[in-house]
């Protein structure tokens, strides 16, 4: 199925309107000019998604700050003009997405700054913990603020996990059902032992899945002495966070996943002045 934004956010506004902005419609018909204002530093997120909210109810923007900028309080990142009403009942639709997605984008940005200080070889990669139906702007922002999407939906590639391995019981077979499709393949594992065994079964990802910096390390030593480390990706996960990020990107992993990147989500505080 191909995901469409447009539709997506037809729905978003669909929802907040129901069967109609009855405060809005009360207005006097008039052409207004408006805009949006961050409160707050932010990597800004979304603004062309917002813009087309607008444009579903004829109202005209214009982008100030693009997607990717880093802005400071009170700055202006859209300016809209149409109908009254019409602006309005866009008006939370609008602020919530752009708000969600900026608050992601700037989390990105500051997990991502820690590590490329210690590793700029390793990658900060987001997870499946989204928002239902908000996936796709997610993992947008996620982007935006220099991290990696991962697997969008459980097509993209394999990843046995443990609920997995609780099922099928054997990696031996699992791996070997996994390689008969051709696809990437990515296993987590949750001790020393299961990574070198998966390594030497020819996965394309290990997932060490809470594991402590130290063991990581160790872990990777030894798959480098097993001449097992080369052409596998060595990823960490599970409760890593901006107070430990570093220690995690020094051990000398190629992924960092970090979940609440998305599923914690602070929204960065935003307003539409109508000037």
């Amino acid at each position: 199925m191909v995901f469409k934004p447009n539709r997506e956010l037809q729905k978003f506004l669909a929802e907040d309107l129901g069967l109609g902005d009855v405060t809005s419609n009360l207005l006097e018909k008039k052409q207004i000019k408006a805009k949006i204002i961050t409160r707050q530093e932010t990597i800004v997120s979304g603004v062309n998604f917002v813009k087309q909210i607008f444009a579903l109810k004829k109202c005209s923007s214009r982008i100030t700050k693009k997607d990717g900028t880093r802005v400071k309080a009170n700055q202006t990142i859209l300016e809209i003009s149409g109908d009254a009403a019409a602006i309005l009942s866009c008006e939370r639709t609008a602020l919530n997405l752009l708000s969600r997605m900026c608050g992601i984008s700037t989390k990105t940005n500051q997990l991502n700054t820690l590590i490329q200080k210690i590793n700029r070889k390793t990658k900060l990669y987001a997870t499946r913990k989204t928002a239902p139906g908000l996936r796709y702007f997610d993992k947008i922002a996620v982007e935006t603020g220099g991290g990696k999407k991962h697997r969008m939906t459980l097509h993209d590639m394999i990843m046995f996990k443990d609920n997995h391995l609780a099922v099928e019981k054997s990696i031996v077979s699992l791996i070997a059902k996994a390689k008969k499709t051709r696809r990437k393949i990515e296993i987590e594992v949750e001790n020393q032992k299961d990574a070198i065994l998966v390594a030497s079964l020819g996965v394309d990802i290990i997932m060490l899945d809470n594991f402590t910096p130290k063991q990581i390390r160790n872990t990777i030593k030894i798959l480098n002495d097993l001449k097992l480390r080369k052409n596998i990706q060595i990823e960490a996960s599970g409760r890593i966070n901006e107070k430990n990020i570093s220690q995690y990107a020094a051990t000398g992993v190629d992924m960092i996943s970090v979940g609440e990147i998305t599923n914690s989500a602070h929204g960065i505080d935003l307003s539409l002045e109508v000037s």
